[in-house]
């Protein structure tokens, strides 16, 4: 359990055994404007005791040069591993849902067998994927959240109590509206097994912004898959601004009612 801000062992005295040495995982971030974080991140991503892991870049033709940093980042990775790390580059910005499809998509066509979602501005630890793995290989859950909200989780200090209360409402409002059961229903780091994935029909999501997360979370459930929450500490950002505009805020409240709607209509 993590409830007082302490990192989980980042490399341990032993190698992972067998299921996680051999899955095959990939890592999906989308950016905009991290080059003040890619590097660390990048770094800490590859860094894990895990051989068949793959760092997927899905960069949003950033103004600050992070798809460039990317490129060289991946360059040096490669040398080590083919595709070791991958750089999709996108010429519009379209926001992190469409993002994360693309890098799940460039991940299902590689064979991976695992994809984790994580942001990228270090608010989660990549020291987390290990456990995030290791959840979803002993519950053949098909998704696993690193959860905000149930016991053991916790928030950076920094958050002000404006903050956690509107996080903390949002959870209620999609939970009353969609009946998910779930703790932290907004978390943006998971781990998806491919067969849920595959049975999603990536094609028909509708979300572009954060609410990408609860649409997920409910085709899961409506698929009859579990869903599992895994107790983590999240992060203020390392550097950098948030990209939550207006319009992401107004997705966010209308696609509970949308997703609701179109399930009683059919």
């Amino acid at each position: 359990m993590v409830n007082d801000g302490a990192a989980p062992d980042a490399a341990p005295a032993w190698a992972l055994p067998s299921p996680w040495r051999e899955a095959r995982v990939a890592v999906v971030v989308p950016t905009y404007n991290e080059a003040g974080n890619l590097g660390e991140l990048a770094a800490r991503v590859l860094a894990l005791d895990l051989p068949n892991l793959r760092l997927v870049i899905v960069d949003d033709d950033s103004p600050d040069g992070t798809g460039a940093l990317a490129d060289d980042l991946a360059k040096r990775a490669n040398e080590e591993r083919a595709e070791r790390m991958l750089v999709l580059h996108r010429q519009v910005k379209e926001g992190i849902g469409r993002a994360h499809l693309a890098g799940m998509r460039a991940a299902l066509a590689r064979g991976d067998e695992y994809i984790v979602q994580m942001d990228g501005d270090l608010s989660h630890r990549p020291e987390y994927i290990p456990h995030l793995l290791g959840t979803i290989l002993a519950t053949e859950a098909g998704v696993v959240i690193g959860s905000r909200y149930v016991v053991g989780g916790s928030l950076s200090t920094q958050w002000g109590r404006h903050r956690r209360l509107l996080s903390r409402f949002a959870g209620l409002y999609v939970n009353t509206i969609l009946h998910l059961s779930v703790r932290d229903p907004t978390g943006g780091f998971k781990i998806w097994h491919r067969d849920v994935l595959e049975s999603i029909d990536l094609d028909a999501i509708r979300s572009d912004g954060y609410s990408f997360q609860v649409e997920m979370n409910y085709r899961c459930k409506r698929l009859g898959r579990a869903i599992v929450e895994m107790p983590i500490h999240f992060e203020e950002r390392n550097a950098g601004s948030s990209k939550i505009s207006f319009a992401v805020q107004l997705e966010s409240m209308l696609t509970p009612f949308a997703l609701r709607f179109s399930r009683r209509h059919r």
